[in-house]
C-alpha cells in the first residue's frame, strides 16, 4: 500500500514515514498542497496524510482538489484541537482527524482502520447484493450509487454509511451505531463526525437536502433511510 504524507514540517513527515514504513507501507513525501497533487497525479496513491496549514498550497484547497476525481481516504493533521476545525476538515472531503502532537499508534491504526474500509469498498471482497429504495441505488458490486439514474461520488466513509442504511431502509441506527460499524471502533462522543457526514450525503442524493426524501433524521434517536 501505498501512502502520501504531506506537511511542510520535514521532521513530522520523516517520523510519520518511519513509523508507517514500520509497518510496511510505501511512502511519498510532500511538503505542500502542490507537491502533493503533483504525487498523486504520477503515482498510485491509496491514502493520504494531509495538514493544514502550508505553504503554497494549503491542505483545505489540496483536499478540495482531490476530492474533484478521487476518493481514496485522506487523514487530516493538525494542531487545532477545536470541534469547529474538525468539522470544517470534514467538511471539505477528510474522512478521519488527528490532531497534533498525535501518539503513534493512534495514528497508525487510523490507517489501518482507513485502509481496510477502502480496500473493501474497492473490490477486494465482492457481492452481489444491490440495495434499492424509491430511485435511490446503492449497487455493492459495483460500489456505484445512483438516483434517477445519475450517478452519485461519495467518499468511501460517505459510501459505507448510505450502504449500511440503505440495506437495512426503514430502520433507525443511533449515532454510536452508524459510528461504530463505519468506523469499526468504541464511539466516544461521535455526533459532529457523524452528522457532517450526513449532511454531505444529502447534498448528493437528495433534490433538497432540508426535506430529505431518503436520508432522514429520527430526532432523539438516530437516523434512517426511508424504505419507500
Amino acid at each position: 500500500m501505498n501512502i502520501l504524507v504531506c506537511d511542510d514540517d520535514k521532521a513530522i513527515v520523516d517520523a510519520i514515514g518511519i513509523y508507517l514504513e514500520n509497518e510496511g507501507y510505501r511512502i511519498f513525501k510532500a511538503f505542500n498542497g502542490l507537491e502533493a497533487l503533483e504525487i498523486l497525479d504520477n503515482q498510485e496513491i491509496h491514502l493520504v496524510i494531509m495538514d493544514i496549514m502550508m505553504p503554497e498550497m494549503d491542505g483545505i484547497t489540496a483536499t478540495l482538489k482531490i476530492r474533484e476525481d478521487k476518493n481514496i481516504p485522506l487523514i487530516m493533521l493538525s494542531a487545532k484541537s477545536e470541534d469547529a476545525d474538525k468539522v470544517f476538515g470534514l467538511n471539505v472531503g477528510a474522512d478521519d482527524y488527528i490532531t497534533k502532537p498525535f501518539n503513534p499508534l493512534e495514528l497508525i491504526a487510523r490507517v489501518k482502520s482507513q485502509l481496510r474500509r477502502y480496500t473493501v469498498l474497492g473490490g477486494m471482497e465482492s457481492n452481489n447484493h444491490v440495495y434499492k429504495t424509491g430511485s435511490l441505488i446503492v449497487d455493492d458490486e459495483s460500489k456505484r450509487v445512483t438516483v434517477d439514474g445519475e450517478e452519485v461520488h461519495l467518499t468511501p466513509v460517505q459510501y459505507k454509511i448510505l450502504r449500511l442504511l440503505t440495506a437495512n431502509a426503514g430502520r433507525v441506527f443511533s449515532i454510536e451505531e452508524i459510528y461504530e460499524k463505519v468506523w469499526n471502533e468504541t464511539a466516544f462522543s461521535p455526533e459532529n463526525t457523524v452528522a457532517v457526514h450526513i449532511r454531505k450525503i444529502r447534498e448528493k442524493i437528495e433534490i433538497n437536502p432540508k426535506e430529505p426524501r431518503y436520508l432522514k433524521v429520527v430526532w432523539g434517536i438516530g437516523y434512517k433511510v426511508e424504505k419507500l
